[in-house]
């Protein structure tokens, strides 16, 4: 499919995703956020992706929703409209997993759009950041409760209500990122972390996405249940099977994803 707000391409099992509004910072409007859903939905459906890689590009990762569109909405338009609940639903929903690789602003809602992925790689560039108490709002799609899961309670209030800006130092110390890398070395970083990925068994790295991201939506008691069911779970695939008699013939795994 071709997209207006996006470039897709797809290369040795990884689909990456760029958002292109280079004339706005890539600021999410409606049809960004429309044609991003569309492709994860394609990405996570394609037998020839195994990981995504969500990216910007050097200066701005995303630099927040586009106030243009919503300047002059009232209360009625927002609830009515669900604004962002759907668009979001994509992400949250791909079993796949998905990196984003951030350089430049990640800001508002680009700052939230990272935090719905998997986990983020950014450069030395990078600022996050949730300025929405600037413009009189709060975070919408989601920073009110995935950047304490993230960071902690003190820093999310921090940033929430004071909107000031983590550099990526910062974010690494805090745990927002999960690594650190020259701006050059960004993409080919990303690049490599998903073909590591698409190198393993699909089946148990879908089930370790959902058992992780189960931690945050249930007791400590429920998740290690889950993880114990889906551990066992994994005992019926062939790729367990294979796995560990590859290891015990000491050579590299061949997955089949059955």
């Amino acid at each position: 499919m071709a997209y207006q707000t996006l470039i897709v391409e797809i290369d040795d099992y990884v689909a990456l995703i760029r958002l292109n509004r280079p004339e706005a910072l890539n600021a999410l409007n409606q049809q960004l956020l429309s044609e991003l859903g569309q492709a994860l939905q394609e990405a996570d459906q394609n037998d020839k992706v195994r990981c995504i890689v969500l990216t910007g590009s050097e200066k701005a990762f995303a630099a927040g929703a586009d106030i243009t569109e919503m300047a002059a909405m009232n209360y009625d338009d927002v609830l009515v409209s669900n604004m962002f609940g759907t668009e979001i639903e994509p992400i949250t929903n791909t079993r796949k997993p998905i990196i984003a690789a951030v350089s430049g602003y990640a800001l508002g809602g680009g700052c939230e759009l990272a935090l719905a992925c998997d986990f983020i790689i950014c450069s030395d560039s990078a600022k996050f950041g949730q300025p929405e108490i600037n413009l009189g709002v709060i975070p919408g799609i989601g920073g009110t409760q995935r950047l304490p899961n993230a960071v902690g309670k003190a820093k999310a209030m921090d940033m929430i209500l004071t909107g000031r800006f983590m550099d990526a130092a910062e974010a690494e110390r805090a745990g927002l990122v999960s690594r650190v890398v020259p701006a050059a070395k960004l993409l080919p970083e990303a690049l490599a972390a998903a073909r590591k990925i698409a190198e393993k068994s699909l089946i148990s790295v879908m089930v370790g996405k959902e058992c992780v991201n189960r931690a945050y939506d249930t007791t400590l008691r429920e998740g290690i249940l889950f993880e114990r069911r889906s551990f066992a779970g994994l005992f019926a695939t062939a790729d367990q099977k294979e796995g560990m008699n590859a290891f015990l013939e000491k050579r590299e795994p061949q997955f089949r994803d059955k």
